[in-house]
This record gives structure tokens, sequence and C-alpha cells, in this order.
């Protein structure tokens, strides 16, 4: 096995917004580059909250006291939208030497999915976090160059490091924005940690899709216990370059969808990356209204409430379908068996007819034909000789209908009744 997962953080164009007087996080002197230009703000409710009802959500759960590990390229604490205390944790960064915070963010790919989980809701701003009262544990394993795209690979033990960080420092979700093709033992081994402490694992399923055959599978998605996530676009079909497998378990919106930028803006973003932080929101939305729910519980709730999406449940671009929060949150399932079917009462065939069925099912079509025949022959003789006998009892004349006798005329009837009055008397 080779020693490198490659990171799904390839960072697409974005448009940013930047509010004018908010301090950025701080970051390590020379840490970040050049900030973003700014962009008007975006005050219409985004497609991906209208599809997924974000309103109608947010009445029945919020994500309270529900803490949501980020394990990505850091988060900008300083976001006008996740800046609220106690809403973005310190965290740890495990990319740079020494012991630093993960909560400051030089691409803003960490900060864009911690916006789609918990973003608070603000007035003027059409954008707001699936689970707004979420905690966010950010942990930075990456940083990807924000002057060409392209993306970074991740050294596997830093990876691993630190999915053992958040699975032993309270995350209750973990969210995995990254994907590659090769297995590796440090993070499948760190993935079974997590998973053996409860800790609910979503991750994107990968960017690297050609064509429609599938490939093969996309890590760490592809583990056991991970929740993997594809990406649709706004008609609800799969992007073109969100992987097919194995390791698509549901998709979420990932196409164009709008979330939080480094130093207080917004951005358009596309990819699988994007899409799985939906599915972590509802993870920590079913976590905060059912704290007793084990985590697999949790992925099967997710899972059972998706909606049907266009490759049909199960599918290799589709796995479940679209998901749900609305439903994962207000839906009454039963964890009992289907009641059990009355046994079916077949009836006792006859053997003369099946016996006649064999014959025929057997027979050629000559042999059809001529039973046929030799069946209407008969009927026909029988009819002709029916004529025959009641032609020779009639002599061959035409039968006549008798009609009943006439009723007679009565004569009964007095004889006054036809008695013409005489005319009257001249006076």
């Amino acid at each position: 096995m080779k020693a490198r997962i490659l990171a799904a953080v390839t960072l697409t164009a974005a448009v940013v917004v930047v509010n004018p007087g908010v301090a950025t996080a701080a970051p390590p002197p020379g840490a970040c580059g050049r900030t973003e230009p700014a962009s008007p703000v975006v005050t219409e409710l985004p497609w991906a909250q209208r599809t997924l009802d974000a309103q109608a959500v947010r009445r029945h759960g919020t994500g309270a006291g529900v803490v949501v590990a980020v394990i990505d390229s850091g988060v900008d604490s300083d976001h006008p939208q996740l800046r609220q205390p106690g809403k973005v944790q310190r965290g740890q960064d495990f990319f740079l030497v020494g012991d630093l915070p993960g909560s400051f963010d030089c691409v803003s790919h960490g900060t864009g999915v911690a916006g789609i989980i918990a973003a608070a809701p603000t007035p003027g701003v059409g954008f707001a976090g699936l689970a707004p009262d979420a905690t966010i544990l950010p942990v930075r394993v990456s940083e990807t160059d924000t002057t060409d795209g392209a993306a970074q690979a991740i050294d596997p033990e830093v990876l691993a490091r630190g999915i053992w960080y958040a699975a032993d420092h309270g995350a209750d979700v973990i969210n995995l924005s990254v994907a590659g093709g090769l297995d590796n033992h440090y993070v499948r081994d760190a993935i079974r940690h997590a998973v053996n402490r409860d800790v609910v694992v979503v991750a994107a399923a990968g960017n690297a899709q050609e064509g429609p055959v599938p490939g093969g599978p996309a890590y760490p998605a592809g583990y056991d216990g991970v929740l993997g996530v594809g990406a649709v676009d706004m008609a609800g079909n799969r992007l073109p370059s969100s992987q097919i497998g194995p390791q698509v378990d549901l998709v979420a919106p990932g196409g164009g969808v709008l979330s939080t930028m480094r130093a207080g803006g917004h951005g358009y973003r596309d990819g699988t990356s994007f899409a799985a932080p939906f599915v972590s929101a509802t993870a920590a939305l079913v976590r905060s209204k059912w704290p007793e729910l084990s985590a697999e519980e949790v992925t099967r709730r997710i899972l059972a409430t998706a909606t049907p999406a266009p490759g049909g449940r199960g599918s290799a671009a589709y796995g479940a379908g679209m998901v749900n929060p609305y439903r994962a949150l207000t839906d009454g399932l039963s964890t009992e068996e289907p009641a059990a079917l009355p046994p079916v009462r077949r009836p006792v065939p006859d053997p003369g007819e099946m016996r006649l069925a064999a014959w025929w099912e057997g027979s050629t079509a000559d042999a059809r034909l001529v039973a046929i025949l030799t069946v209407a022959t008969a009927v026909l003789g029988a009819l002709a000789a029916i004529v025959l006998v009641r032609g020779r009892r009639t002599r061959w004349r035409p039968r006549r209908a008798v009609l009943p006798p006439a009723e007679p005329v009565r004569d009964d009837l007095p004889d006054e009744m036809f008695l013409v009055p005489p005319p009257p008397a001249e006076s």
C-alpha cells in the first residue's frame, strides 16, 4: 500500500464578500497570504438551503450541544457568522510545527465547510448553517495553494493524528472533506478508533470521476462505519466530477453552494467537499434531538429518511438518495420487524388438468391445430345432427308461431248503456 491519501480540497473560483472593519483570525505571522477581493453580500436564501428547507428544519432542531470536528484547512473563527462565543473552539493545528490552534484558515476550505454546518443566522445575509447552534472543533491538517487551486497531498500520519485528536476531544461528529484512492493503515486505524468511540464519521466521496463507469473505492469514505457523500446540482443530478462507487452512501447539494470564506466573506463552491458538511450538520441535528442514539443508529436514520434520487435507492451514484434533514428530525421510525404475512393457501391441482396442460405446453403447433380442428368438427357435427332431426320431424317446412286465442267479446253489458235519451219536450 502506498502511504499517501490525496485530499479532495481542490479550490474552485469563489465570489467573496469582505465586511469592512471586521478583524480576521490571527494566524502565525506569514502563515497566510493576501486577503480575497470583496464582492456584494448575497441576501437571498441559497438554493441548497431552500432545497433542504433549512428554515423549517430550525423549528425542530438547531444542533445545540453537539460538537462537530472539521478536519480540514482550519476554520476562520473571526468570521462574523462563526465568531459567537463558544461556536468555534481553539482546536489544534497538526500541519505546522508547534502548539498552534486550528481556528485560523489561509485558504477558506475548512471555513466553508464549518459555515455550511454551523454559521449563525445574520440579518441581511441569506446564508446560514444547517445546524447553527452546533459547536465546531477545528483540526488543521492541510493547506492548499490558493494561486492555482491545485490539490495538495495530505500526509496520512497527519490526517490520522487529526482524527485521533477529534475522537478523543469530545467530537460527536467528524467531517472529512478529503478523498483519495489509496488505502492507508494509519488513517484506517484512526477511523476505526473514532467509530469505536461512537462518533458519526462523514466523508466526501471524491471529485475525480471520469465518465459514467464506476471507479474503485475512495478513502476515507470507503472505510467501514463512514458515511460517504456524493454531490448533486440544483436539479438534483450528480455532478460530473462526483465519484461513483461503493463509497457513496447518499448525496447532498454540492454544485454552486454558498458558504463562508475567510476574512468575513462568502463564496460559491463546488464538489463533494461541500456536500459532506450538509450530512454532518444533519447528524448534529439528530444527535442533538436524540442524544441517546448511537452513531450507528444516527447513520441508519439519516439513510432511512433520504429522499429518493434519480439513480434509485442503493445506486452507485446516489446511494440512498438526497439527505433530508427535515425528515431525519420528524419521521417516526420503527425498530420492529414487519409483521409476518399469513401463509398462502394454494389450491390442490387437478391431475387431469395438469396432464392436459402439460400436453398442451409440450405439443407442437401442428398438434395444437389438429386438436382445435377436432374439437370444432365435433361441435359442428353435433349441431348438424340436431338440425337434421328437427328437419325430418317437420318435413323441412318452416314452423309457424302459434298465437294464443283471442279474448271473446263481452256481451253481458246492460242494454241501458246503449239507449239514446229522447229529446226534451217543447213547452
